[in-house]
């Protein structure tokens, strides 16, 4: 069976925008559904699976950034928003409510497909189940490696993509400090400055879905000057 290609949604109230990233997009393979609003985009979420939301920032009616926490509480898909705000804080507000990358406007249709690619390349495939998986324990929570998945009792964790990698990278080396130079490495680029807080706004998100205490970690500790690690049980 011939698999299907990535079926992404793309959401801004430009018309001309709307239909000029449609066809870009399904040039280079995607299969591509629009929304002109939110309310639009969750009539489709509520009846079709997609792999990845292209999402505008500034939109009448509830705005890129209020979908995206909105869609968080239920949703892993990956999330790419665009925005006219290039501002270090305009970023981080994205990243914090749940966006895997964030874009700014006017951008080359070259670099959102070139993130778009690298977005879901972090996505991780569905494995077959394992007769002894490899498990890391923290506490309560728990890290299946082979399928990329993160309990707590019999409660599965959503992880974004972002997430999800990061989770990849230090279950791969537990107990071994990571740099933010490294973690950057899956992280969306803009300025310097911009990466490592991004890195770190990823961290205070995953700490609240690993620590008991966020505040005080155990279990993903910030070692001074060398970066962050995981430390399990």
């Amino acid at each position: 069976m011939t698999e299907l290609p990535p079926h992404l949604l793309v959401v801004d109230d430009d018309e001309r925008i709307r239909g000029l990233l449609q066809k870009f997009l399904i040039r280079n393979g995607f299969l591509v559904s629009v929304a002109r609003d939110a309310a639009q985009a969750r009539r489709l979420l509520a009846g079709l699976e997609f792999d990845m939301l292209v999402l505008d920032v500034m939109m009448p009616g509830e705005d890129g950034i209020s979908l995206t926490r909105a869609l968080r509480q239920t949703l892993t898909v990956p999330i790419l928003l665009l925005t006219a705000k290039g501002e270090t804080s305009n970023r981080i507000e994205g990243f914090e409510a749940g966006a895997d990358d964030y874009l700014i406007k006017p951008f080359e249709p070259k670099e959102l497909l070139l993130r778009i690619n690298a977005i879901l390349r972090r996505v991780p495939a569905a494995k077959p189940a394992s007769p002894a998986p490899k498990v890391l324990h923290m506490g309560p929570v728990r890290y299946d490696m082979d399928r990329g998945e993160l309990w707590r009792g019999t409660d599965l964790i959503r992880l974004t993509s972002t997430e999800a990698a990061l989770m990849r990278i230090f279950s791969a080396q537990p107990g071994t400090a990571m740099s933010r130079d490294k973690l950057v490495g899956d992280m969306p680029r803009d300025d310097s400055a911009g990466q490592e807080r991004a890195v770190d706004v990823q961290i205070t998100r995953l700490r609240r879905k690993i620590e008991d205490d966020p505040k005080s970690p155990r279990y993903l500790q910030t070692v001074r000057g060398e970066g962050y690690m995981l430390q399990t049980d």
